[in-house]
């Protein structure tokens, strides 16, 4: 049976404590596991809704905390792109290179990810079906990447909403790469009127057990040891303390499967 992946970390890489944390526990909880763990963390967030809201810290700081944190526990890396020119940027250290939702239909953006020769991990689009993201597929193969990722994200349900299809999970799985299931982002509620999205964490555990249960190959789960202090997205994080339990109910389901 193939290891679980676990996509998880802080938002963004808001400091290095913070970061060096998080990446410390789940290192450890996945070996206990038997999960593959890839730690990941944002240098920088293009898509916030204010203007005034944190996108991150200067580049070359978040370049530099993010290295340290692999070179430290010698673990792999994940972290988005945005534009093209971000890949050039990253692809010395980061082992996974993410595509947003938003931007899963880039031609140039997936071209040059694909280019970079690291795997691509392109998020399905709220708009998006999973039939559809056979182009995106096919946009990073076409560099001869064979490298590639999709994960499922939530699909928007109304203005301010969003709901996981579990029936995306066996129809991108078809597509002949792995299916990652977003725990946190899809239960995001966008477009709240104050400019900050909101979040439902309560849930994430139960998505967490769903996509293991309809046979997701990873779980994408953002983290931080205190979420009400966190500089993004700090409504759809769960509290780092919670993670060992989480995994260890996921780790129950996939042996039961």
């Amino acid at each position: 049976m193939r290891q679980l992946i676990i996509m998880s970390g802080p938002c963004v890489a808001e400091s290095y404590d913070v970061c060096i944390e998080v990446a410390k526990a789940l290192s450890a909880i996945c070996k206990k596991s038997g999960f593959k763990y890839i730690f990941k963390s944002s240098f920088k967030k293009a898509n916030r809704t204010r203007l005034e809201s944190f996108t991150g810290r200067e580049e070359e700081e978040a370049f530099g905390i993010l290295r340290r944190v692999k070179e430290k526990f010698r673990i792999p890396l994940l972290t988005d792109v945005h534009e093209t020119t971000d890949v050039d940027k990253v692809r010395s250290f980061a082992d996974y290179i993410q595509i947003p939702a938003f931007l899963c239909r880039q031609t140039e953006l997936l071209l040059a990810a694909g280019r970079s020769g690291r795997w691509v991990n392109i998020k399905k689009g709220q708009f998006a079906s999973p039939e559809s993201m056979r182009f995106a597929v096919e946009k990073v193969r076409s560099t001869g990447n064979r490298k590639v990722l999709l994960t499922e994200r939530g699909v928007t349900f109304g203005y301010q909403d969003l709901v996981v299809d579990f029936r995306s999970v066996p129809r991108m799985k078809r597509l002949g790469v792995p299916v990652i299931v977003d725990c946190t982002h899809a239960l995001q509620k966008p477009n709240q009127s104050g400019g900050i999205s909101g979040g439902d964490p309560e849930m994430v555990e139960t998505l967490c057990r769903a996509a293991v249960a309809v046979g997701a190959d990873g779980l994408f789960i953002e983290t931080h040891p205190n979420p009400s202090m966190a500089l993004s997205d700090g409504e759809s994080m769960i509290p780092l303390k919670e993670m060992n339990r989480i995994m260890k109910a996921c780790e129950k389901i996939r042996k039961a499967i």
